[in-house]
């Protein structure tokens, strides 16, 4: 197959549960669209089963792919490599528990035809809905954090930097993922800082979030994501993601 127009990007761990339904709703979208695609499936060094259960449905998920780590390294580890990985004219990474349904990369499309280069999901804006919302008591650290850290500190405008939906054309993709170091919950913050570092212009698009009551996502994650987020902001000081740009930093 020649070069496909979009790539799709699921990043897994233990999800031998929760990745079938995934990878079948995607397949059965995608084979209507008038488009080539790929699906990739980044396994962040599962112990379920799970590299197993993919390469299995290899044989009726078209185009399905696996790309395995041995070691578990981290969410953001495993979407650099699965973005450097992909051939797609589009890339988009989104999430095994598929909260928020592949239909969602046709509202991006028109966005990239004007001439942005990132298109993210948001969960914060007008015209998002949540199914259901977020229980209070994880709502408040993460508009406490997005509002007092990044809003401020690292990315004012952008008002949902977690959601797990997010697309990139290939030289975006390429020229960004290849400067992230970020390999924990953080990732998302540092490549829309990259991307803003290089100039490139980000829309964000409300979508349909569907709430997994059985998140894996623990409290300390918020801390996580503060402390690395610390450390995005250092390194756009200090010019440790390089200078081969003349583009000012994001604030």
């Amino acid at each position: 197959m020649s070069q496909p127009f979009l790539s799709v990007v699921i990043p897994a761990y233990n999800e031998a549960e929760r990745l079938p339904r995934t990878l079948l709703d995607i397949d059965r979208y995608l084979s209507q669209a008038n488009y080539t695609y790929e699906i990739i499936v980044a396994d962040d060094g599962s112990k379920d089963g799970t590299p197993n259960i993919v390469t299995s449905m290899a044989k009726t998920v078209k185009h399905l792919k696996l790309l395995h780590f041995e070691q578990n390294r981290g969410k953001g580890a495993v979407v650099r490599d699965g973005m450097m990985a992909a051939e797609g004219k589009y890339r988009l990474f989104t999430d095994a528990d598929n909260s928020t349904s592949i239909q969602h990369f046709e509202l991006m499309m028109p966005y990239f035809s004007e001439g942005y280069q990132v298109v993210i999901g948001s969960r914060a804006i007008a015209g998002a809905r949540l199914d259901p919302p977020e229980p209070w008591y994880r709502q408040i650290p993460g508009k406490v954090g997005n509002l007092l850290w990044i809003q401020l500190w690292v990315l004012p405008g952008l008002w949902d930097t977690q959601c797990g939906f997010k697309a990139f054309t290939a030289e975006a993709a390429e020229e960004i993922f290849r400067l992230t170091k970020i390999t924990g919950w953080g990732f998302d913050i540092e490549i829309l800082a990259l991307a803003k570092k290089l100039s490139y212009r980000i829309k964000e698009i409300p979508v349909h979030w569907v709430n997994d009551t059985n998140s894996r996502v623990k409290a300390s994650a918020y801390l996580q994501v503060l402390m690395e987020t610390v450390k995005i902001r250092m390194w756009l000081w200090t010019g440790r993601y390089g200078r081969s740009t003349t583009v000012s930093d994001p604030v």
